[in-house]
């Protein structure tokens, strides 16, 4: 778990969260990328990967991207500063950066939507932009400098005919110089711009998708409304249970979407469901696995694309994985909410039955 310094989680949960940005200096002491930055170009080269390289900077007022995936020869076109390389979704194929999401589990995971890497030279950025997400960015690799504001955060605000989005007028409010092992928090509709300070800077971007309200209507078959709202989370206890859907939540849901009642199993549903890319890959994963044979011995884990939720509904536990409700009665519920929890799962006499019905389905497999 991060290291808050010179505040509590309890602070942070109260005081920062979906309110105000924070850097937090040595939030993982010592931490250093676990990918280097010819293993992130490498990424940027294979189909698996959405990749972007974006030039330009705010003295030049002039941008270009071009997507991926790259051939390994574009780097050696790449002039000496001014770039950056974003690479998205790393967390669903290397452990190694998928294991930090448990770092940030103080936050329900079914919020967690992906983590980018960027690799960016001296002076490399994507221009000062919000976002409608919560987001940790973590340094990995030399230093970046952080400009925040609460100013004219509105699409009104952002420059017409340029391939990203960058706001017209940038007025800075606070400034921070983040090093390896530091994170600044970013909450929803502040306005953040990193530009790297050294020739070779990597940040890792570990980002929570906020719901929007005519997505939810949408998906409860109900008319949608003319404005734009997205989904505030409530008031998070100290310590939570990554995996729970709590009746504050739902509560929270209903008044925001202006209803009586909730479907039963409408939110644990909504917010587990893949987007269609993530959808697409699992499918390609569940035909590689389909053959796979259960080991006597081994500790077994959800895959990394997958959501997993649960939620007690009138006494009952209910579990929600892709979308969809997962039958679990008669698997023991202290076993089954702690798989959800954490997302793995070791295989014994007493948890058989749940690992041969997880790897029917090609949701789990060997832990490396």
């Amino acid at each position: 778990m991060i290291h808050f310094g010179q505040i509590s989680k309890k602070q942070f949960l109260e005081e920062y969260w979906q309110k105000k940005p924070l850097l937090i200096k040595n939030a993982l002491p010592k931490f250093i990328s676990p990918l280097s930055p010819e293993e992130i170009a490498g990424l940027s080269c294979e189909e698996e990967f959405e990749s972007r390289i974006v030039t330009g900077s705010i003295s030049m007022n002039k941008w270009d991207v071009k997507e991926g995936p790259f051939n390994e020869k574009i780097f050696e076109r790449l002039p000496n500063n001014k770039w950056t390389l974003l690479v998205q979704g790393v967390d669903r194929y290397i452990s190694e950066v998928h294991q930090i999401i448990s770092e940030f589990d103080f936050i329900p995971r079914w919020r967690f939507d992906d983590v980018m890497i960027s690799f960016a030279a001296l002076g490399g950025s994507v221009g000062p932009h919000y976002d409608h997400y919560d987001v940790f960015l973590l340094q990995g690799l030399g230093r970046r400098q952080w400009t925040t504001s609460t100013i004219d955060c509105n699409p009104e605000n952002y420059l017409k005919n340029t391939p990203l989005r960058i706001m017209k007028n940038f007025i800075k409010e606070t400034t921070w110089e983040a090093g390896p092992g530091d994170i600044v928090y970013i909450p929803p509709k502040v306005a953040h711009h990193g530009v790297s300070l050294d020739d070779e800077c990597i940040t890792l971007s570990i980002g929570y998708r906020s719901y929007l309200n005519n997505e939810m209507l949408s998906s409860l078959e109900l008319s949608e409304n003319k404005i734009d709202a997205y989904l505030k989370d409530p008031e998070w206890e100290v310590d939570i249970n990554p995996a729970e859907i709590t009746q504050s939540v739902i509560e929270q849901s209903r008044r925001f979407l202006k209803i009586n009642t909730l479907p039963e199993d409408f939110f644990g549903c909504f917010v587990t469901k893949l987007d269609p890319e993530d959808e697409k890959k699992f499918n390609e994963i569940r035909a590689y696995y389909a053959q796979e044979e259960i080991e006597e011995l081994g500790l077994y884990q959800l895959h990394p694309i997958c959501k997993i939720a649960y939620q007690l509904i009138n006494q009952e536990l209910r579990v929600f994985i892709n979308g969809e409700i997962f039958n679990c009665s008669d698997i023991d519920e202290n076993l089954i909410v702690s798989f959800s929890n954490t997302r793995k799962l070791q295989l014994s006499n007493k948890s058989r039955d749940l690992v041969e019905r997880l790897v029917s389905l090609s949701l789990i497999d060997k832990s490396t």
